[in-house]
Order: structure tokens, then sequence, then C-alpha cells
């Protein structure tokens, strides 16, 4: 499995990024997909997963959004979208009212099944390298 991540830059606060992650060597459909951060001295915070659209009971919605259900961090809700696009093995992060805060490298991860604890790293056995995301207030 391997996990590419693009999309990172310098932006000026209130600015917006979309942050990429194509996977390869899996079926990308059957996976969750998570997006997490880590700022310089800080923890791995989560940020943002998206399930697998067959882990969706609520097919409609699955088929309409491509994915299952969604979470978010605090600090992303009403800022930040996830979606994926199974026909292109790639997962998005769309980023927007950035602020200084949200400078960190953020990360794509993939797990077969993350459980309840999509919010724990520990739960992702697949991650990528990083893209860094830098907000000048």
């Amino acid at each position: 499995v391997q996990l590419v991540e693009s999309g990172g830059g310098s932006v000026q606060a209130e600015g917006s990024l979309r942050l990429s992650c194509v996977a390869s060597g899996m079926t990308f459909s059957t996976y969750d997909m998570a997006w997490f951060r880590q700022a310089p001295g800080k923890e791995y915070e989560f940020v943002a997963a998206a399930r697998s659209p067959g882990k969706d009971y609520e097919s409609v919605a699955a088929a309409r959004t491509n994915s299952g259900e969604i979470y978010y961090a605090d600090s992303a809700k009403g800022r930040f979208t996830i979606s994926r696009d199974n026909a292109k093995n790639t997962v998005y992060l769309q980023m927007t009212s950035l602020k200084p805060e949200d400078t960190a490298n953020y990360y794509c991860a993939a797990d077969p099944w993350i459980g309840s604890w999509f919010a724990e790293r520990v739960e992702y056995d697949y991650w990528g390298r990083g893209t860094q995301v830098t907000v000048s207030s």
C-alpha cells in the first residue's frame, strides 16, 4: 500500500488549499481514509475521516457522496471538507478559512476497518509521508 499526498503550500490566513492523497496497492473503495496533522513540537492530531461507502448502511447517501460516514475534528468542522473519489483512488481535504494554527504537516492514513476509534492514530495501518501546510497571518 502506498499513499502519496500533495497540494500543500504556503497561504495567508483566510486562504484555501485542497490536499489530495492518491492510494495504490489496495482496493481503495473498501478502505477507511483519514487526514491527520502534526505541528512542530506537537502530537499527531486527527482532522477528518471518511469511511468506505460499503460501510454506510444508508446506501442512497453513500451512492450520492461516494463515501461512507464522515467525521471531523472540532477544529475542522465548518472549514474543512473530506471527500473521496473511489474511481481515482483519491481522498481530498478541502480547507477554507485557514488559520495560522492550521500550520502543520498533513498526513493521509488508511485502514481496512477503523471501527469506532476513527480519531486514533494507532487505528490506521498505512500512512503517507505528508504534505506541509503553512498559514501566515
